[in-house]
């Protein structure tokens, strides 16, 4: 079923970009925060929705907000892949897929393609918005846009 708009994120514990273990509350829950789910390190829209955040990167630090990019990619492609593009945030190893399933994201093209689908979290742990679209370009407006609406807030 997966995590719906106005619940809760429950505590998960995973791998985070240096190979350390990542509880979530260490984050969700004390400070806004936007998880976007992508398909794979390395390639073109993954890559370029990386970017997109990076370059927006101090917009939402300013704002109290971080950021987190979650894939099934290995400790050690996230590793290459942040200092490649010189991505400053962090970014979570879901090998077995289990914070996938918890945030029910759907894979596209008949279950050959990991979803692509974005959270915004406010500070209390709630999710503010959900959106999913295989458009890579599509996902950091959505979140600054969701992010800047509860500031005023």
């Amino acid at each position: 079923m997966g995590l719906e708009i106005g619940e809760k994120v429950p505590q998960f514990i995973v791998k985070d970009d240096q190979g350390n273990d990542f509880d979530s509350t260490t984050i969700i829950g004390k400070k806004p925060v936007v998880i976007y789910f992508y398909p794979k390190n390395f390639t073109p829209g993954c890559t370029k929705e990386a970017c997109d955040f990076r370059d927006s990167y101090t917009d939402f630090k300013d704002l109290g907000v971080e950021v987190i990019g979650i894939s099934s990619d290995s400790v050690k492609s996230h590793t290459r892949f942040k200092n490649k593009y010189r991505l400053p945030f962090i970014f979570l190893s879901d090998s077995n897929g289990k914070i996938r399933k918890l945030f029910g994201v759907k894979s596209e093209l008949l279950g050959l393609l990991p979803g692509r689908e974005t959270y915004v979290i406010d500070k209390k742990g709630t999710i503010q918005l959900k959106f999913n679209s295989l458009n890579a370009s599509k996902h950091l407006g959505k979140a600054m846009a969701k992010i800047k609406e509860l500031a005023v807030i």
